[in-house]
């Protein structure tokens, strides 16, 4: 893929149709490390003013049985959560966790509603923080937030509890006749919602529904 530079990614911004939720603001996810080493993988989330916001640098294709954690940092490479998978899980589960000095706390669970892989993802987020259950509790029945669409294709809405559309991806454009490939999209989201949170949940979304890697992308 050729080089993206901030500047191009907002021209997107003029180009695409506007958000149907008002003032929402679109965001700029490009699945690469920002410590540009050749063929490194990441995440580079960029704001509504083209600023790096948030990074992902420790991502890995590695099975989730040998991966580890996920940190998810802001600009400067401070962690702000930690993302694990939960080893044995049919629903494909992840736990993630806030970081404050030296303390994680556990404050989300997210998992797929279905064991079965149908061609629609369809995911459900239970929060920890204003409850101390677990995730199995029947307290939790309901989600605090649901993801349905489908991630591969870069088409997919996030709900919260209420119902409200909290944020979406789509497909990137930097002309009216060219759409970048997957590993850059956009991420729009409404005022009022944690950015690092929902950010999470892309990043989990990719380990969910990733896709074979392609040993050629690293050619281009």
């Amino acid at each position: 893929m050729s080089k993206i530079r901030p500047s191009e990614l907002r021209t997107e911004r003029s180009m695409a149709a506007k958000p149907t939720v008002n003032t929402a603001e679109s965001w700029t996810v490009w699945k690469k490390s920002s410590m540009a080493f050749v063929g490194s993988d990441g995440f580079s989330i960029f704001d509504s003013n083209g600023k790096l916001a948030f990074r992902v640098d420790n991502y890995s294709r590695r099975n989730k049985y040998l991966l580890g954690e996920l940190l998810l940092t802001d600009v400067d490479g401070r962690p702000l959560l930690a993302l694990k998978p939960q080893i044995l899980s049919l629903h494909e589960q992840w736990n993630g966790y806030s970081i404050t000095a030296s303390f994680k706390t556990h404050i989300f669970t997210m998992k797929q509603r279905s064991i079965l892989k149908n061609r629609d993802d369809d995911v459900e987020i239970f929060m920890h923080t204003s409850r101390g259950d677990t995730a199995g509790s029947k307290s939790m029945e309901e989600a605090d937030y649901r993801i349905q669409g489908c991630f591969k294709k870069r088409s997919c809405k996030i709900w919260g509890r209420s119902g409200k559309l909290v944020a979406w991806i789509s497909r990137k454009m930097v002309s009216p006749l060219v759409i970048l490939d997957e590993d850059v999209f956009r991420l729009i989201m409404v005022p009022g919602n944690q950015c690092e949170l929902i950010m999470a949940f892309i990043v989990i979304m990719d380990r969910i529904c990733r896709k074979p890697f392609n040993f050629m992308m690293l050619c281009h």
